[in-house]
């Protein structure tokens, strides 16, 4: 709902939604990159830790050293899908705390010990709004923000972010893949990149005059968001070349309210939740035991071979879906660029339609989709996302996102090419000429 609406305005359209769903056969949902179901394992997984295991993690007792356990076997876990040390992992609400840790956490550290130095960070132009918000703080306290713009696909150019890079930038957030297109950042060349620049910057320091070289410079920290690639892509700390990395549970099929933060070691970082000495003093706050475990669990089941094939399941239906939109229904647009996007994403514009009614439309009809990130659902301005990629506000305000995950059916997607060229027929007879 828009954000300016009264509490008691939006209680009554809730309920009168839920009237509508009692009402309907809602079981086709689209919209896995909001959110996923919790797998079955991952839940029966969980359970003990409600009631059984329910220790707190810092006790020393017995009660505390079983739920500790939990955790650091979930620690393991994702230690091993992110090819990194144990230690290197923070447990977290989820991405966006992890989001705020890795950005503010690292950018303290530094002005604690460079007091007085100018600095410069470098993000995207269509990044999740718990980064571009931190960096649009950031900026207004003084520090130097380059917003790389994107290609119309929704990609960074390469070029445009080496171009960016000055002598005092010492931190750089790229998502690795977008929530609402699906595009997919090269993140292992930017790594790669900055790797270099830092190695040149060392090289050229150790060379110098020790008695007029000064201090050690400051190297390029580099994070990515990966909460939308775990699913689908390789997220190997070591072959991104990331010193910090964001994922969130409930994008894998795991429970809400718990996600992680990758902080290679020596990365300077400062907590910026205060009020106990948790997470090797990186994130104070009891541990959510239960949805640690079920992170865990949800990213064990991640293996290789898994993903591969979900991958090609997932690629399968969407091109089924895509083929039989642009079939059935004119004027169309696909904003997806598909040799460069997860499998799961189809992000289309009607035009001619709105995209907010084509939305209710097609949940009245049992199916759930998105017109883009779950977290900027409230807001009716245009997607900043599709106006950086070129896309006009009108066309932008056409768009809906379907994502498919591991169980969505061809049976389902069907349905929704049934469906959906009558929704958007009746639509466009409605819009004012």
């Amino acid at each position: 709902f828009p954000k300016n609406l009264k509490f008691s305005t939006r209680k009554s359209i809730r309920r009168q939604t839920l009237n509508i769903m009692s009402i309907k056969n809602k079981s086709i949902y689209i919209d896995h990159s909001a959110t996923t179901p919790v797998d079955k394992g991952v839940l029966k997984a969980m359970l003990p830790y409600f009631s059984d295991s329910f220790g707190n993690p810092s006790s020393v007792h017995s009660f505390g050293q079983e739920a500790i356990m939990g955790v650091d076997i979930a620690r393991e876990k994702v230690a091993e899908f992110l090819d990194c040390l144990v230690s290197e992992i923070v447990f977290t609400s989820g991405a966006t705390e992890a989001d705020n840790l890795a950005i503010f956490g690292v950018i303290k550290a530094l002005k604690r010990k460079n007091s007085n130095d100018k600095f410069h960070i470098i993000t995207s132009s269509i990044e999740h709004s718990a980064v571009l918000e931190l960096f649009k703080v950031l900026q207004g306290q003084g520090i130097e923000v380059t917003f790389l713009p994107v290609k119309s696909n929704g990609i960074i150019d390469i070029e445009d972010f080496k171009q960016a890079i000055k002598d005092n930038t010492i931190f750089v957030s790229i998502m690795y893949v977008n929530s609402e297109v699906g595009s997919i950042q090269p993140i292992h060349e930017v790594g790669k990149w900055i790797q270099k620049i830092n190695k040149l910057k060392l090289k050229k320091w150790q060379e110098a005059d020790p008695k007029t070289r000064g201090d050690k410079p400051l190297v390029i920290y580099f994070h990515t968001d990966a909460t939308q690639a775990v699913n689908f892509l390789n997220c190997s700390t070591k072959h991104l070349h990331v010193d910090l990395l964001s994922l969130s549970s409930h994008k894998i099929y795991g429970p809400k309210g718990v996600g992680a933060l990758f902080v290679k070691t020596g990365t300077p970082i400062d907590a910026i939740q205060l009020g106990g000495h948790h997470e090797n003093n990186r994130r104070s706050g009891t541990l959510n035991v239960s949805g640690i475990v079920g992170m865990g669990e949800a990213i064990k089941l991640l293996d290789k071979k898994t993903i591969e094939k979900n991958n090609k399941k997932i690629a399968k239906l969407r091109q089924s879906l895509i083929a039989g939109i642009i079939k059935n229904i004119p004027d169309v647009i696909l904003n997806t660029d598909l040799n460069q996007s997860v499998p799961s994403h189809a992000h289309f514009s009607f035009l001619g339609a709105e995209g907010e009614a084509i939305l209710i439309s097609l949940d009245l009809a049992g199916i759930a989709v998105s017109t883009g990130s779950a977290c900027a659902s409230n807001s009716l301005q245009a997607s900043s996302v599709l106006l950086a990629m070129g896309i006009n506000e009108e066309v932008a305000h056409s768009s809906i996102r379907f994502t498919l995950g591991k169980n969505t059916t061809l049976i389902e997607i069907k349905k929704v090419i049934e469906i959906l060229p009558k929704i958007i027929k009746r639509l466009r007879q409605m819009a004012p000429k």
